[in-house]
């Protein structure tokens, strides 16, 4: 008779022990997340499967074993000593933000390679970085070789020192060290002897000097700000320093919303560059940048909409203006045929669709300048993505001959 009384106290008192954890688990199920976000550490840090996981919380109701799973694989993915998350209220009645924090050790060193790239038209390209970092603070040393993005190919160290948390975790600073050799394409300085004085000259190096600071105005909007200090030495006519010292900021917006199977991730931003006498520069213009990305998934199947247009005002250096025919832009077409000194006005249109490892996608841009007819060009091409990797053929649509471009690339 005792023992049955024991038994029956004891199994009870195990049933009372588990009911608050069970009517926790209930509670949290009512909300629905709105948000997920990662601090302490950059997203592009951890693979694309496990940031697509965390992104596909959006929209769905709270579920704190999935939220356990996913600090365990972070952790284990930035090789830190712990990842928690925390739960905040969100901007909508019965929705969440999820917030996982990055506890890293008091310092650790990092040895990255953001980016690889060998472009058919461009040769090779590449990033090489090491990371110290000490608490909150992060100091970067790089070596760059980039003939992909501008009519230059720069060639050089860079460092930087991050601090993503001034007092707030709404409050970033960052100061960049940028030193760099520069060689041209003979198609540009043919074209640059021509112009003559209209445009600028061609330049041996050039450095850059760039504190900003960071605001995050409201969850998915923030506003950097700050000034760029950037000295060249020319060639032509005459060997000479001259300076391009503006102020600049950058606008930035991005949401993931989720709904009836549906993920949609928005990312706008836009950003101006001024150079001004008053920072005793010798260039005076104005350089706008607008970018507009838009992309949904269902299960396997993602289309992705990316737009971006600029514009400069006044006599800019040649490593501010713009550029298609690489990488990203007019894929296929080769930019020094397009316009080997770049253009003061672009746009440009790319609409891509992925299905598992296959993505297919169709560019459109044109880039000119004043006094010019903007001429649209097109371009198509098909490739394998998998992960941070992929390899892409692109073909320019242009009557008479096709040459194809190939691309192999890592971005991390």
């Amino acid at each position: 008779m005792n023992l049955a009384r024991w038994s029956c106290l004891f199994w009870g008192s195990l049933l009372l022990a588990g009911t608050p954890q069970y009517s926790e688990i209930n509670v949290n199920a009512r909300y629905r997340v709105e948000s997920v976000e990662l601090t302490g550490e950059s997203e592009s840090k951890i693979s694309s499967g496990l940031r697509e996981q965390m992104t596909s919380l959006v929209g769905e109701y709270l579920n704190p074993g999935l939220l356990d799973e996913l600090s365990k694989r972070i952790a284990s993915e930035l090789h830190v000593r712990t990842v928690t998350h925390r739960i905040l209220r969100g901007t909508r009645p019965d929705h969440v933000r999820v917030v996982f924090e990055v506890k890293n050790r008091l310092a650790r060193f990092d040895l990255s390679v953001p980016r690889v790239l060998y472009h058919s038209n461009e040769g090779l390209n590449g990033v090489v970085e090491g990371t110290a970092t000490v608490g909150a603070h992060a100091f970067t040393l790089g070596f760059v070789s980039d003939g992909d993005e501008l009519a230059e190919r720069y060639t050089g160290v860079r460092a930087r020192y991050t601090n993503k948390r001034v007092g707030t975790d709404r409050l970033g600073f960052r100061f960049l060290i940028e030193s760099y050799h520069v060689q041209w394409n003979q198609a540009t300085q043919m074209a640059q002897a021509s112009a003559g004085d209209r445009t600028p000259g061609i330049y041996r190096d050039r450095q850059n000097l760039e504190p900003a600071a960071t605001v995050v105005l409201a969850r998915p909007l923030s506003l950097s700000f700050g000034a760029s200090f950037q000295s060249f030495q020319t060639q032509v006519p005459a060997a000479r320093t001259q300076a391009a010292n503006s102020l600049v900021t950058t606008l930035r917006y991005h949401r993931v919303l989720e709904d009836s199977g549906n993920q949609h991730d928005l990312d706008a931003g836009y950003s101006l560059r001024a150079a001004t006498r008053l920072l005793n520069s010798d260039y005076a213009y104005v350089r706008h940048h607008w970018s507009l990305r838009y992309r949904v998934s269902r299960g396997r199947h993602m289309v992705t909409d990316d737009l971006t247009a600029g514009l400069i005002t006044g006599r800019a250096p040649l490593f501010e203006r713009f550029a298609l025919g690489n990488s990203s832009t007019l894929r296929g077409w080769n930019k020094f045929d397009l316009d080997p000194l770049g253009g003061s006005r672009a746009a440009h249109n790319s609409l891509e669709y992925r299905y598992r490892l296959l993505e297919v996608f169709y560019d459109t841009g044109a880039v000119w300048d004043p006094g010019q007819t903007a001429r649209l060009r097109h371009s198509s091409g098909l490739g394998v993505r998998l992960g941070v990797f992929s390899a892409l053929v692109a073909f320019p649509v242009r009557e008479g001959r096709i040459d194809p471009v190939f691309m192999v690339a890592m971005n991390y």
